[in-house]
């Protein structure tokens, strides 16, 4: 089980200290918004820039924004590893796959919480990520959706049975109890944000998730 703590909570004055106080982090999650598909405005690829000479960990890029196509190049050469797409933004998921791939970035979907897994099924067979939204997408600090546990549990059974390879990673609302929950029914990764990055200790905090 990894950890991807999200810097959408960190303390945006000081980015790359907070991210050296979870250097024991497998990913760091970065959550980019655009204020059209959520109802919120982040950051963009020169943030994703800036901070890529600081670390070695993987880049975990969440691109919650429309038309992911005409940016995806900028987040490529920014030093994302990872780039995650939300397949309500597309009309041929599959395209943007290939551009990934082609690239040498890992390639990964993403739900909102009412967007049905069959979706993005036709696709499984090509993703190294699968998102799940624990919360609606757009903001910190939410509480969790139990129901989210169900999706997480179809992707492990087609995963399983499929033999697939990509990895399940929930975000949103993550705790102690509810990191509990999502492995249980077969989280790999959990994104922890105001979680981790509104502790003192954000060491101890990323081993209570791991507990």
């Amino acid at each position: 089980m990894k950890i991807a703590p999200s810097i959408l909570s960190a303390d945006f004055s000081r980015l790359k200290d907070d991210i050296a106080t979870v250097s024991s982090a497998e990913w760091l999650h970065i959550d980019v918004m655009d204020g059209h598909f959520v109802p919120n405005l982040s950051f963009g690829a020169p943030i994703i820039r800036a901070l890529r000479p600081h670390t070695r960990q993987v880049f975990d890029t969440h691109l919650m924004i429309e038309n992911p196509a005409k940016y995806l190049d900028d987040f490529i050469a920014a030093g994302s590893d990872h780039i995650t797409f939300h397949v309500e933004t597309v009309v041929d998921p599959g395209k943007l796959v290939e551009r990934l791939h082609d690239a040498g970035v890992k390639a990964g979907m993403s739900m909102k919480p009412a967007t049905p897994i069959e979706a993005i099924e036709a696709y499984l067979s090509t993703l190294d990520v699968v998102l799940v939204m624990s919360v609606e997408p757009g903001f910190g600090g939410q509480a969790f959706m139990p129901e989210s546990l169900e999706k997480i549990r179809q992707l492990r059974d087609i995963r399983d049975r499929e033999g697939y390879h990509f990895e399940i990673v929930v975000d949103g609302g993550i705790n102690k109890q509810t990191a509990k929950q999502c492995v249980d029914a077969g989280a790999d990764v959990l994104v922890a944000g105001s979680y981790v990055f509104g502790s003192t200790d954000r060491e101890a905090s990323m081993r209570a998730l791991r507990r």
